[in-house]
């Protein structure tokens, strides 16, 4: 009996110390400060190019089911809630769910062309928090999608024409 509750409270010290080691390492990534809630979609589905707004009255290859409105794959799958933090000419982009002290990925402001800009459909609607917009952007040539609320976009978005002189910068 004894050593089945030292075995329970040994087990719940350790998910404490798990939830506490998240907390902390949000709390040490907001530090600095200019950060946003922004979860991001990696690995783009290949079943539309993001650099083609998608024609609803085009024939459909042979085999092929018809994509959701709003453009590309949104079964909502792929999406992984993250944090963004401005770091200079650069977003850091962490997962929530994560204990890495790294950033999973570093956007840099003269790589990120924004393709276009839409609200999220079918299963993205449950995968993503409410209100967000769905930004598909490339970096460096490989597509990726951000969803973050209205007024972290405002902020992206103006982070990304503030460039310095000479740099180029594609916001749709």
């Amino acid at each position: 009996m004894v050593h089945a509750v030292v075995i329970v409270v040994a087990v719940l010290l350790v998910a404490l110390c798990g939830l506490g080691a998240f907390a902390v390492r949000r709390r040490l990534i907001q530090r600095p400060g200019g950060t946003f809630d922004c979860s991001a979609r990696l690995r783009v589905p290949a079943a539309a190019d993001p650099a083609e707004p998608l024609d609803p009255d085009a024939p459909l290859p042979s085999g092929s089911a018809p994509a959701p409105e709003g453009g590309g794959d949104s079964g909502g799958k792929g999406w992984v809630f993250g944090i963004g933090r401005y770091n200079r000419d650069s977003v850091e982009w962490f997962r929530v769910f994560s204990y890495a002290p790294r950033p999973r990925k570093v956007l840099q402001r003269s790589r990120i062309e924004v393709l276009h800009r839409r609200t999220p459909v079918g299963q993205e609607e449950l995968a993503l928090l409410s209100g967000a917009v769905v930004l598909t952007c490339l970096h460096a040539g490989e597509p990726v999608e951000l969803a973050m609320s209205e007024d972290a976009l405002t902020g992206f978005l103006a982070w990304l024409e503030a460039a310095p002189p000479g740099q180029r910068v594609n916001v749709a």
